[in-house]
């Protein structure tokens, strides 16, 4: 389980708190999940996780992550890609925006520079 998952962040409060450590005699950090099973559930794991995989540390930060509903678990994994698909959509709208507003730009200068020639040769 914990070899699927990626490094997003680091905490040690777990193991601070606790007293707690991995099987490296080091406290454990906290790690956030990006497999599609658990996605963005919060973890505990070795400090040494992908440098040495001996230890086998591994401890939900949220204990229902590990026994939640099947159900409430795919509504979740859904409700994280509508928030991606949001945040790709928002950064599609403001590409767009930008070029909306450079052609704009561009249509009042070369509407400027025609009213210009017009007078010139009037």
């Amino acid at each position: 389980m914990a070899s699927e998952t990626s490094r997003s962040s680091r905490s040690s409060e777990f193991g601070q708190k606790r007293g707690i450590l991995c099987g490296h005699r080091e406290r454990p950090v906290l790690r956030v999940s990006r497999t599609k099973e658990n996605p963005g559930c919060r973890f505990w794991d070795c400090v040494y996780y992908e440098v040495n995989d001996e230890c086998q540390f591994f401890r939900w930060a949220d204990p229902e992550a590990g026994s939640e509903d099947p159900y409430i678990a795919r509504l979740k994994r859904k409700v994280v890609a509508l928030k991606a698909d949001v945040k790709a959509s928002e950064w599609k709208l403001k590409v767009a925006a930008v070029f909306c507003l450079v052609g704009w730009v561009s249509c009042k200068k070369l509407t400027m520079k025609v009213k210009i020639v017009e007078m010139k040769y009037d």
